[in-house]
């Protein structure tokens, strides 16, 4: 294949940063003016979901797959699964990811969690990433994500040392930017799950200033409004690398060949409350309301895509890799998955075949209060019976009881509860790392509305 055959697809995901951080989502605390731009000349998808936490959402997007088919262990990928990486391998891209991996099973020391080669195996030619074999501990090697971090390139370890004085989303940046130069004549998919903007929350290289850039710079002040001024320039900076990234796109002409996607893995930290559309909204990281699933995502082909389109389908991380295979050409088979939609119709600006419904199935062995929901844009029903308007109560603090129902919300929670009814057993106990029953249902037939 050749670059003229397939359209190169750029994959960028934040860490722990919702919509009340963007500004073309009305935020008033943070100037995303790169991902507005790219709102502007594309498509802002209003009602796109995640998982809660990281691990589940990284998964959910490499494989397709609700949580329930094959989520075992924060932390993990089980490395038998077929993931986007082999989808677009077999497409005849040039695939690389950059950025945090945290799926070599490191929490659990599960087998094959010290491979440094598992992101190779996952499907990427090329990898430059944090966390595969080492965690936060520098006794142990690693240390923090942002000043002096520990990385490793292609199954090579650069050190602390190595990157002495370095910012590491500089680093992945210019990793993947040059990625692209090189392979400027193939199909290429770039996957960057950034480490911005997670805690701690530090200085970036627009306000540190003079002051160290060792891994001591990686410890966030304790004043929460300094915590919070931080939290904004980490914001802002990742909008930069955006920016970067699209225009190095840019610069080696394949800006009208290249779908370029913008989307976060949960909601925003708990200690961050942001202004949005006159309102104070605190970080829901964790938790199953909006604040905690109802995440960004902005999608562009130049030429291709309507300019400045807004659409209320709903989208959710396994609509990803059906929407991949779409754009490169593939028709899925026996051991592609099943959950997902693809949304290429809709970035297109036809009316395509949007799902009728999302779905959450949220053990995230990792202290939180497990679960399951389904939605559509305005109405969830949790499988507790807990129903809500979410536009209208964000909080979820007023259950609307079945006897009050008006038509539309009758319609939908009649549909909704056949959704519910169809899902395999809910979680009901927290869980933790050292959780020993964590049951998975990979074969268990597809959800549908009816």
């Amino acid at each position: 294949a050749v670059a003229a055959d397939k359209p190169n697809i750029v994959l960028i995901m934040a860490d722990d940063v919702s919509w009340e951080a963007f500004s073309c989502f009305g935020a008033e605390d943070y100037k995303t003016s790169h991902i507005d731009a790219l709102a502007a000349r594309g498509v802002r998808f209003a009602h796109c979901y995640s998982t809660p936490i990281c691990t589940p959402s990284r998964v959910e997007i490499m494989t397709g797959q609700y949580s329930f088919r094959n989520y075992t262990h924060f932390g993990y990928l089980n490395p038998d699964e077929k993931t986007i990486g082999h989808l677009m391998q077999s497409a005849g891209y040039q695939t690389a990811i950059a950025g945090k991996w945290q799926l070599n099973g490191l929490y659990n020391k599960l087998s094959g969690w010290n491979d440094r080669n598992r992101p190779q195996k996952a499907g990427f030619h090329e990898s430059y990433l944090w966390q595969v074999t080492t965690g936060k501990q520098l006794k142990d090697g690693g240390g923090e994500r942002f000043w002096s971090p520990p990385l490793e390139r292609n199954g090579v370890m650069e050190t602390v040392e190595d990157n002495a004085g370095k910012y590491g989303p500089d680093l992945l940046c210019d990793f993947l930017c040059d990625f692209m130069e090189r392979n400027r004549s193939k199909p290429f998919f770039v996957y960057y799950p950034m480490v911005l903007v997670h805690n701690p929350f530090v200085k970036t290289p627009d306000t540190i200033g003079d002051d160290p850039r060792t891994q001591a710079a990686n410890k966030a002040p304790k004043n929460k409004t300094q915590q919070k001024e931080n939290f904004v320039a980490m914001v802002e900076y990742m909008d930069k690398i955006v920016g970067r990234l699209v225009k190095k796109v840019e610069s080696i002409g394949q800006q009208e060949n290249t779908i370029i996607l913008f989307t976060a893995d949960n909601g925003t930290n708990r200690g961050i409350t942001s202004r949005w559309h006159g309102r104070d909204i605190k970080g829901g990281k964790g938790g199953m309301k909006d604040m905690g699933t109802h995440v960004p995502l902005v999608a562009t082909w130049p030429g291709k895509s309507p300019r400045g389109a807004v659409i209320d389908d709903l989208v959710d991380f396994t609509d990803m890799y059906p929407t991949f295979a779409d754009a490169a050409g593939v028709s899925l088979g026996k051991d592609d998955p099943i959950d997902g939609c693809s949304f290429l119709p809709q970035l297109l600006g036809q009316p395509g075949h949007p799902r009728d419904f999302v779905f959450l199935h949220y053990q995230p062995y990792w202290g939180a209060q497990p679960g399951q929901f389904a939605r559509t844009q305005q109405y969830k029903l949790y499988r507790d019976g807990g129903f809500f308007d979410v536009p209208q109560d964000l909080e979820e603090s007023k259950d609307l009881h079945s006897g009050n129902l008006s038509n539309g919300a009758a319609k939908a929670k009649q549909m909704l509860t056949s959704v519910l009814n169809q899902a395999p057993p809910a979680p009901t106990e927290p869980g933790s790392r050292t959780t020993v029953n964590r049951p998975i249902y990979a074969d268990w037939p597809v959800l549908e509305s009816e």
